[in-house]
């Protein structure tokens, strides 16, 4: 069964890569996503290249042009980029599943940025231990491993590994959070790695409760939504089968503010003639006849 381990050449992943090789000898190969974002990264795929070569396992790299576009996020247009490269790699490599190296103190990061957002249940939810994309099964075995016990693996194994400098470049707020909040976390609450992960956990299996009432909802209200139907609903059961309806037919949310709108919309369309055509997400929702549209476009 050959696996397929997401390395960058940094710590985390490197770490990842040894113990999934001594695990599975001869069946673990190494996927490397060469960003091309900073000088430095020809020089970390020639690190991975060299120190899988030296541990006998098998290197697989792929170079993309992860650069954003105009009013695009540059952390997800490198992820969108990561994960599509990482798909292709492991496809290519026949691999079962891929292996990512994302420890307790990037779910506790994660965390925390979802809720400066003010985040429902799928954002506090952070990262699943498991998911699919592209068709290619990922899984995160290191969430409720430490980022220190990682590094200290590796100092006792003399086990060299790069620093990415941009992993200390406070204008990111995700490395603000590591650099400034987590060591006083660590101080007023020793534990937090452990309770926050904890939290994460609780509101996965939340949503997936909340995800399953809302797909039997749809099935009663219809797809796409009948408005009769919404109306009949209470009103947190609406919103939580809108979400899931964007989320699972059109791969897009909406605001919380866009959400209520459509529901206080919803709520007065007691006659044929009343319109709904307001934004949600990137797109819009319309009404057509007595069900819920929603275009990408407006119409």
């Amino acid at each position: 069964m050959p696996l397929a381990v997401a390395y960058s050449g940094g710590a985390d992943s490197t770490a990842l890569l040894l113990a999934a090789a001594a695990l599975w000898p001869g069946q673990v190969s190494a996927l490397h996503v060469n960003h091309q974002l900073q000088p430095a990264a020809n020089g970390f795929e020639s690190h991975a290249r060299e120190f899988c070569a030296a541990h006998g396992i098998a290197f697989h790299a792929e170079r993309v042009d992860a650069r954003h576009a105009t009013g695009e996020s540059p952390e997800e247009a490198a992820r969108i980029a990561r994960y599509t490269a990482l798909s292709r790699l492991a496809l290519q490599a026949n691999a079962t599943g891929v292996l990512l190296a994302q420890h307790a103190d990037d779910q506790v990061e994660t965390l925390l940025l979802a809720l400066s957002r003010g985040a429902g249940l799928p954002g506090l939810a952070s990262m699943a231990p498991s998911f699919e994309r592209h068709g290619v099964q990922f899984h995160r075995p290191l969430l409720g491993v430490r980022a220190a016990d990682i590094r200290d693996w590796l100092r006792k194994e003399d086990v060299a590994y790069i620093d990415d400098p941009t992993n200390t470049n406070i204008a990111f707020t995700r490395n603000r959070i590591r650099a400034r909040l987590l060591p006083v976390l660590e101080e007023v609450f020793p534990q937090f790695r452990d309770t926050f992960v904890r939290s994460a956990r609780h509101a996965a299996q939340a949503q997936q409760l909340l995800a399953a009432l809302a797909q039997d909802d749809l099935r009663s209200v219809g797809d796409p939504p009948r408005i009769a139907g919404l109306r009949q609903l209470p009103r947190e059961r609406q919103a939580n089968l809108l979400r899931h309806w964007l989320r699972a037919r059109h791969q897009c949310g909406a605001s919380a503010a866009q959400m209520e709108e459509l529901l206080d919309q919803i709520d007065a369309c007691t006659t044929r003639g009343h319109r709904i055509h307001i934004r949600l997400g990137p797109g819009f929702a319309q009404r057509e006849g007595d069900i819920l549209a929603w275009y990408n476009q407006p119409v």
